[in-house]
């Protein structure tokens, strides 16, 4: 994996919707820090290095605290109203040796065979659960999709995962699937197809000298 740049946390000594927009407004992410039986700590990470971080794939991160520098897993990432923005963090303390369970985005490769056909591949999971040690956490999981025809189905216990890595996800969970796009019906199609409206019969009252003839013939 890559190395991460090493960011500067700030401890918090201040909690609440107040303080941490504060701290946004400072351009920093509140962020939690938990783990290796410790108490959560509260602390802040420069928005613009954290979220660069973020961008080029990195999961694991080395974060300083004082003197200290402590490897940190990003377990969860909450976002503003618009799912734009990060606006909080939680990170886990990690062991370089250690095994952990993580979240690993999926990233469809090439252009399906079936595409000259007028079919498109739909995505059904944006990420698969892998575990593995930090260190060999896979910033995306690429997955060919130029072999898949109209029909086609591709399922997690498809994709070939790196070497040490082992996939956690429900073996059937289906990544994506090569379909046939059907064109969009005109007003005119939709009419054509529609049932036609059944007759309705009115029942015709006759005029006032019907009724009278009609009274008469009945005495």
């Amino acid at each position: 994996m890559e190395k991460t740049t090493v960011l500067k946390a700030e401890v918090r000594e201040k909690s609440g919707s107040k303080a941490a927009a504060k701290l946004r407004k400072q351009g920093r992410i509140p962020v939690i820090v938990y783990g290796h039986k410790q108490e959560p700590m509260a602390i802040s990470l420069d928005a613009h290095s954290f979220i660069e971080q973020l961008h080029h794939g990195h999961r694991l991160l080395d974060v300083q605290i004082g003197r200290k520098k402590e490897k940190m897993l990003v377990k969860d990432l909450q976002y503003d109203y618009l799912g734009k923005s990060v606006i909080h963090a939680d990170l886990m303390l990690v062991d370089v040796s250690e095994t952990v369970r993580v979240a690993v985005p999926i990233e469809l490769k090439g252009i399906e065979y079936g595409a000259h056909e007028g079919a498109i591949i739909e995505k059904h999971a944006g990420h698969l659960e892998v575990e593995c040690k930090v260190t060999d956490i896979p910033e995306v999981i690429a997955v060919s999709v130029k072999d898949m025809k109209i029909g086609d189905a591709l399922h997690a216990r498809d994709i070939a995962l790196p070497e040490g890595v082992k996939l956690i996800s429900v073996p059937d969970t289906l990544v994506a699937a090569c379909s046939i796009v059907l064109a969009a019906k005109t007003t005119e199609e939709i009419e054509a197809e529609a049932p036609a409206a059944p007759e309705v019969i009115t029942e015709v009252k006759p005029s006032e000298e019907e009724a009278q003839e009609q009274q008469e013939e009945k005495k």
